[in-house]
């Protein structure tokens, strides 16, 4: 006696739920030029690596004599795989079955991924296409009642720990198709999120949003152009494959979880490269705009740089990067967008990316150049200066090591703004440097207002001002004062970011922050 009748019943189910929502529907998915959740897996883990949890979960159908005749598998499909090696918990949506529709799900699922990441201290990957919440509008006509939301059990555990893992493990967020509701939220819950351009994500679609007066298509409405500007997605990539490639990209950086710090990876390029671009990047005349891209790509190691959040509070370019293998987290002013002063956009995404860096313990390395805060009529309506000073706060609630380069501008309370203000910080002065508590231009008239007015000449009295001051602004005479440590060849700038992340290296401690990331 043995158990082949068992065993042949667990292969017929498992190849009914390798069936997933049936051909047809798996077709549809297809034309649509969309991959479905087991290939985005097999795609996504190292070759063969998936084990899957729950395959076998679903409703089933039976005949009179009590054999199963079929089975709609649920539509999430979660496990453990590997990712160059390491290991990772990947939960999917199945769009092929109810279009990922929480009415087709078993909640416990989801929410034993969850369980499975923080417990197990492992990253998290939610490939998400469909709404994932509540159900559907049908739903109340087959379960015989309104689900209320956020209710007692399962439903409410899972939305805390849907946000109670950003302060665990690294979480990513994969938007593949239509994402609505809860899977959206679900989505935006995460350290680095991608959407396709195919891809759209809202709080509610097209049809209930037409009940407002706005007919609008899906891509009009929520679209990755809107939701990589709006910052509610990191990035945007044309194909599902690419977004594998970023997600795992963007893990090489972190450790497992908080409770280890990030992998250093073999030396790649030469610690001491000077690059003699870097003595012409910044132009003498102040007026002049530059490319701060070319400058990263010139002090981290060559092609480390991965860029997060590219179209949202541009006046930030935010990363992370390389240092002789050493992962750090990378900031740099953008002076193509308003000369690389902060709006309130630019201070949402440093919060954001100095939470990163400090709850998987990443040096932060910041290039600057900026005049200030946004001033004007906009900037006093959206709060710049309660979030620039939510953006210090951040700051100085680190613990990571941090070095910051001014490579030109440091101005006003956003020019104070580049180091924590309760700890060492390395900083380094290129020689393009300029600083002060406001910019020269437009303050001269109003300070010495009676010396211009009472002089014959008032436009030259305003020239030899100007001349005067600018000479004592000199980056040297700060120097003198010790108000700044190093004026240093902006050459030597990979070196020393380079000695930077060795002396951090012994300083990475392993784990939770003591405070937790949001959203």
């Amino acid at each position: 006696m043995t158990w082949k009748p068992e065993l042949d019943e667990l292969a017929r189910r498992t190849a009914m739920a390798q069936q997933m929502g049936g051909a047809d529907k798996v077709k549809r998915q297809h034309d649509a030029g969309r991959l479905t959740v087991r290939e985005r897996i097999t795609k996504l883990l190292d070759d063969g690596s998936f084990h899957e949890v729950g395959a076998l979960s679903g409703i089933a159908s039976y005949d009179a004599d009590g054999r199963i005749a079929q089975v709609t598998p649920a539509n999430c499909v979660f496990g453990r795989g590997k990712i160059a090696g390491r290991t990772v918990v990947v939960v999917g949506d199945d769009f092929t079955v109810r279009g990922g529709s929480a009415d087709a799900s078993i909640a416990a699922k989801p929410l034993m991924a969850e369980d499975m990441a923080s417990d197990l201290r492992l990253p998290i990957l939610r490939i998400i296409e469909g709404s994932g919440g509540g159900g559907s509008v049908k739903t109340i006509e087959t379960k015989g009642a309104s689900n209320l939301p956020g209710g007692i059990g399962e439903s409410a555990r899972g939305f805390f720990k849907m946000t109670a893992n950003l302060a665990e493990v690294p979480v990513v967020g994969l938007g593949l198709g239509s994402v609505a509701g809860l899977g959206a939220a679900r989505l935006a819950a995460s350290h680095f999120s991608v959407m396709t351009r195919s891809s759209a994500m809202f709080v509610a679609g097209p049809p209930l949003v037409a009940r407002l007066g706005q007919a609008l298509s899906k891509q009009e409405l929520g679209g990755a152009d809107i939701q990589t500007k709006s910052g509610a997605i990191d990035n945007m990539v044309e194909t599902e494959e690419e977004a594998f490639e970023q997600a795992r990209r963007f893990l090489s950086y972190l450790p497992q979880s908080v409770h280890g710090v990030p992998p250093v990876l073999p030396r790649s390029d030469d610690p001491e490269r000077a690059d003699e671009f870097l003595m012409k990047a910044v132009p003498r005349n102040r007026r002049s705009v530059y490319k701060m891209r070319p400058i990263i790509d010139a002090v981290v190691d060559h092609g480390s740089f991965f860029e997060m959040g590219a179209h949202f509070g541009r006046s930030i370019i935010a990363g992370l990067a390389r240092l002789d293998g050493h992962p750090v987290m990378l900031l740099a002013s953008d002076p193509y967008h308003y000369g690389g002063a902060w709006s309130a956009d630019t201070c949402q995404k440093v919060i954001r990316f100095v939470d990163l860096a400090e709850t998987f313990h990443l040096p932060v390395v910041y290039l600057m150049d900026c005049p200030g805060f946004m001033i004007g009529l906009e900037a006093e309506r959206s709060a710049t200066i309660r979030l620039g000073v939510r953006a210090m706060a951040a700051m100085s609630q680190t613990t990571v090591p941090w070095c910051t380069v001014i490579v030109r501008n440091a101005f006003g309370v956003a020019g104070a703004a580049h180091k924590p203000f309760n700890r060492l910080a390395l900083r380094y002065a290129w020689l393009s440097a300029y600083w002060g508590s406001l910019p020269l231009e437009g303050g001269i008239e109003a300070a010495y207002r009676a010396d211009i007015e009472a002089a014959a000449d008032p436009k030259a009295e305003l020239l030899k001002i100007e001349a005067r001051l600018n000479a004592l602004r000199s980056p040297f005479r700060s120097a003198e004062k010790f108000w700044v440590e190093e004026i240093i060849d902006p050459r030597q700038t990979r070196r020393l970011l380079v000695d930077f992340a060795h002396l951090a290296e012994p300083l990475r401690t392993p784990g939770k922050a003591s405070f937790s990331m949001r959203p």
